[in-house]
């Protein structure tokens, strides 16, 4: 992203950090619901954040069911037996298939990732509401300004790759015969998915994985040629100075100053010349002054004596 940080919408940062400073400072308790693209809620407990869901991000049953631990078959048994619970934890603890701490994990993995996708996005406003207990949460809650530190921190470190992508745009595809020797699971899963109409978020959805560990791996792909962005401008690589001391900030040219411009002359301060006259001007016409020819060879020749 030429400018990924361009993206980090400033106006709606500012909105949500002063929006979660005053739930902070308040020690309220229910949801802000952040409206935006993607946007999402964002629940707190006596000023703290103990959850959060995005549109754009995996919630914590597409990450469990990810883990494998449990199927989709065992998964919706479990949420009817919890009479419609969409987080059926003790439906899991006691049929075996998870522990609470690794609950807990997982709750945070997808605190964050929410967090991240709602400020990688835009935001339109921001809305208090009462609710109950949330469906996931955190066993300790997150301090505001520290969550929205660590989405803003992760949103720069994208920023630093070599092909940055953001989470809702690039749409990457596999570079035919590219040989990236042995992949990981997941660069397997996305030379697989990645079709040219999915984006990091969308892939993020049908991995499993938080959005924010697809982007980040999708800017890797595409800086070693396993991915492609058909359209997507290539960065200019900046070169470092021989002297290893990285980029230095251009010195201004000195120039000399230029010369004080010349007034003008008005025309009607010169003095005029008569037609036929042999250089002698109306202003040192005797003529001109009211005094005779004779009476001015006679002062003349009068001041020479």
């Amino acid at each position: 992203m030429s400018g990924i940080r361009d993206s980090l919408d400033r106006v709606g940062h500012d909105l949500l950090t002063h929006a979660l400073a005053r739930c902070g400072s308040e020690e309220f308790t229910g949801a802000l619901r952040v409206a935006g693209s993607p946007g999402g809620t964002l629940h707190l407990r006596n000023g703290l954040v103990v959850g959060a869901e995005s549109p754009g991000a995996p919630g914590p049953e597409a990450l469990l069911l990810r883990s494998g631990r449990v199927t989709g078959e065992q998964w919706g048994a479990l949420v009817r037996e919890s009479g419609g619970a969409r987080w059926p934890v003790t439906a899991l603890i006691d049929g075996g298939y998870a522990g609470a701490a690794q609950l807990r994990v997982v709750c945070v993995m997808a605190l964050h990732d929410a967090a991240f996708a709602i400020v990688a996005g835009r935001v339109h406003g921001c809305e208090r509401v009462d609710e109950t207990e949330p469906f996931a949460t955190v066993t300790v809650g997150e301090i505001p300004g520290r969550l929205l530190q660590d989405a803003s921190r992760r949103l720069a470190a994208l920023s630093t790759l070599p092909h940055p992508v953001r989470p809702d745009r690039e749409r990457p595809v596999p570079v035919q015969g590219a040989d990236g020797g042995p992949l990981t699971d997941l660069r397997r899963e996305l030379l697989t998915l990645a079709d040219g109409r999915s984006t990091a978020r969308d892939l993020a959805f049908r991995t499993g994985r938080s959005v924010y560990t697809v982007s980040v791996e999708i800017g890797r792909m595409l800086g070693e040629g396993l991915l492609e962005c058909p359209g997507m401008p290539t960065p200019i690589p900046v070169r470092r100075p021989l002297d290893g001391q990285g980029v230095r900030q251009r010195l201004p040219v000195l120039t000399a100053p230029r010369p004080a411009a010349v007034p003008p002359v008005e025309p009607e301060t010169l003095p005029r010349r008569q037609p036929g006259a042999s250089g002698i001007t109306d202003a040192l016409s005797p003529e001109k002054n009211g005094a005779s020819w004779k009476g001015f060879f006679r002062l003349r020749n009068g001041a020479s004596k």
